[in-house]
């Protein structure tokens, strides 16, 4: 009986595996005139793969601009009102009428590459729903080690903390000692000293400063680069795996006062159903390792 049990389990295992290996994904090429960008869509994020997928399919994407470009931060799409736009028409407001709820994963951020959704601004967008439409697609640039420390904690939240600590009159020789090194030029001394007191900050206000940053994160950002201060801001969904340099040359062009390029710089966007096998192989694309 043993033996019938271990080899049924056997079997199990063989199944889930062949199963894991035949599992297909679907693979994204953003064609331009500088070149075609291929990207993943993480199954992490559904509404926003699902969505993309569909207008896709549907060629929504198709000849509309890349209408905003910032060197060393992003280039992004995606707007239908940018089909037909005259040179120098403002864009960035348009979309198919809907938004994509927010679906924020930790283990994605915004490295060289990430494929994010716009949005409309806090003011008027408190939960940070998604543009239905526009995309961007991060540049960034390296950041030092020490400014990937940084990451570690939550300045606004300490920031607001410490307002709060200090309308207790006892904090007032805490907030002088912060305003000697603020005003005598020693951003770096003033910088660890708040960093010092996060954890007492967190007690006091109870609100959590103190973050995990990942050693992936950490590695990424200071190696390929990135926009850390959008992480836990904006949805990031996905991942450009094979034309990065496409990016860096869209990033570069001559712009106007709005960031839009002076040259009309068009997309088609396509998707295709791929074996993940198939995937790592062309693309060398890691899945992650599947849960059991």
């Amino acid at each position: 009986m043993k033996k019938t049990i271990t080899v049924f389990f056997v079997m199990l295992l063989l199944i889930s595996s062949c199963a894991q290996d035949n599992k297909k994904d679907f693979v994204v090429t953003i064609k331009t005139s500088y070149g075609d960008m291929t990207a993943i869509l993480y199954d992490e994020t559904p509404k926003h793969k699902a969505n993309f997928i569909k207008l896709a399919q549907e060629h929504y994407f198709d000849s509309l601009l890349f209408h905003r470009v910032i060197q060393n931060f992003m280039i992004q799409g995606g707007d239908p009102n940018s089909k037909k736009a005259q040179p120098g028409q403002p864009l960035g407001n348009g979309g198919p009428g809907y938004t994509v709820d927010a679906e924020f994963i930790p283990s994605f951020y915004h490295e060289k590459g990430a494929l994010s959704a716009a949005r409309m601004s806090d003011q008027v967008n408190p939960t940070k729903a998604s543009s239905g439409s526009q995309f961007y697609i991060v540049q960034g640039i390296v950041i030092s080690q020490a400014e990937v420390d940084n990451l570690r904690y939550d300045q606004m939240q300490l920031m607001n903390g410490l307002r709060k600590m200090f309308e207790d009159p006892a904090n007032k020789p805490l907030l002088d000692s912060l305003n000697q090194l603020y005003y005598a030029g020693d951003m770096q001394a003033y910088q660890k000293r708040l960093f010092e007191l996060a954890p007492r900050v967190e007690k006091a206000a109870g609100v959590k400063i103190v973050q995990d940053v990942s050693e992936a994160k950490m590695k990424a950002y200071t190696t390929v680069g990135g926009a850390p201060h959008l992480d836990g801001q904006y949805t990031v969904f996905g991942k450009v795996i094979k034309g990065l340099d496409v990016i860096d040359k869209i990033a570069v062009v001559q712009k106007d006062a709005s960031d839009r390029p002076l040259e009309d710089i068009r997309m088609t966007v396509t998707v295709e159903e791929m074996p993940r096998k198939k995937i790592t192989k062309e693309f060398g694309y890691q899945y992650p390792a599947t849960k059991k």
